[in-house]
């Protein structure tokens, strides 16, 4: 996303809005591997509310994953 820094004057100049990325290491215990995924922060509460076997599947089935 792109919006504007805006200074105590009112200036405004554009600047982006990056995603918060981590890379992170998880167990799938179906499969007794280690993965390692850059994830935002918004997927690892996601992974940590479903579980990763449930994530990873899911994102596999809508193809957003590379294999």
């Amino acid at each position: 996303m792109v919006g504007n820094n805006v200074s105590h004057s009112k200036r405004r100049t554009k600047r982006k809005f990056y995603p918060n990325l981590q890379t992170k290491k998880f167990f799938i215990p179906e499969t007794g591997e280690w993965v390692i995924l850059k994830v935002s922060v918004n997927a690892l509460r996601t992974i940590n509310k479903n579980g990763i076997a449930s994530v990873l599947s899911k994102a596999i089935e809508n193809g957003n994953v590379l294999v």
